[in-house]
């Protein structure tokens, strides 16, 4: 029950200009309630920061792999796909830092703006340059711009530089962007975007920064580590990577281990693709304990398949 209040309080004070909150972005315990599951180390904004290493093996695995053990743990909402992509051949991976952005209202426009010069954030230029002043390295840059394309475009190629400069990394669009050509020559850089434009961004207005918003189907926190390929976009709560990649890592090498055997005629297609017999799992252990370019340590593999039920 305790748990349960203290979720509903940081649910309610995400609600900045509805509750009055006068905030551009949440304080770090604000951002410490709404991640409360995640009990490594954090940004100093609050955010967590799921390691290198994990976002780095992340890379490797499917899509496949990575939404269908979210659905398994009761995270439905994290897919979204139907992408623009600057450059579909590469994966990225990083940290969420969240935006949004709603149709222009001037009154509360002007709001933003005033929350905005307290807090000290610059005057120079549109306000949708905030969120690129609080990237780091291995950021991602996520913004909800409620699939706006003509007139809805959050960044060109200068903004991209800035972004890529900080994070080395790129951005996640529900909106569009300018200059594709310009984009596409920043060595690195990357994208996923809903459509671009040749327009500047107009009759928009940025919201907040690093509080919960949608991207399409998906539910998006800040601090959530991302996954972007060509077969789609996956949000993973930051508490769930380090057992999201080591499932995922284990499905690779059993798979490549069944795929052999079926090339080799040892078992049939239904053994493999079933409950394996005690006589296969013995052959598996017996095949992995072998390989010298395991994606996981041998304590790692080791810890996890204690508890596997084949």
């Amino acid at each position: 029950m305790k748990k349960t209040i203290l979720l509903s309080i940081a649910l309610l004070s995400c609600m900045v200009f509805t509750s009055y909150s006068q905030q551009i972005s949440p304080t770090p315990d604000q951002i410490k309630m709404l991640t409360s599951q995640w009990t490594g180390e954090r940004f100093a904004d609050g955010r967590p920061k799921v390691s290198d290493d994990l976002l780095k093996r992340l890379e490797k695995l499917s899509m496949e792999e990575s939404w269908g053990f979210l659905r398994n743990k009761g995270y439905n909402n994290q897919y979204e796909n139907d992408w623009v992509i600057i450059d579909d051949d590469r994966v990225m991976t990083g940290r969420a830092l969240t935006a949004q952005y709603m149709p222009l209202r001037t009154d509360v426009n002007d709001l933003v703006k005033e929350i905005g010069k307290k807090e000290g954030r610059t005057q120079a230029g549109g306000t949708n340059s905030w969120p690129i002043d609080k990237l780091v390295d291995g950021d991602i840059y996520v913004a909800d711009g409620y699939g706006k394309i003509v007139d809805g475009t959050l960044i060109g190629d200068n903004l991209g530089n800035a972004i890529y400069a900080k994070t080395k990394k790129g951005v996640i669009f529900y909106g569009s962007v300018r200059d594709m050509a310009g984009l596409s020559a920043i060595d690195g850089f990357n994208g996923w975007v809903k459509g671009h434009d040749p327009s500047y961004i107009q009759q928009m207005m940025l919201t907040t920064i690093n509080y919960p918003i949608r991207v399409g189907r998906a539910t998006v926190l800040p601090g959530d580590a991302v996954l972007a390929n060509k077969y789609g976009v996956v949000f993973i709560p930051a508490h769930l990577l380090a057992d999201l990649v080591i499932n995922g890592e284990f499905i690779m090498l059993r798979d490549q281990f069944g795929i052999q055997r079926l090339k080799e005629g040892k078992y049939t297609a239904g053994e493999i693709d079933s409950k394996w017999s005690e006589t296969i799992v013995k052959d598996f252990l017996d095949w992995v304990n072998k390989k010298t370019d395991l994606p996981m340590s041998r304590e790692e593999l080791n810890n996890f398949l204690k508890d596997r039920n084949w």
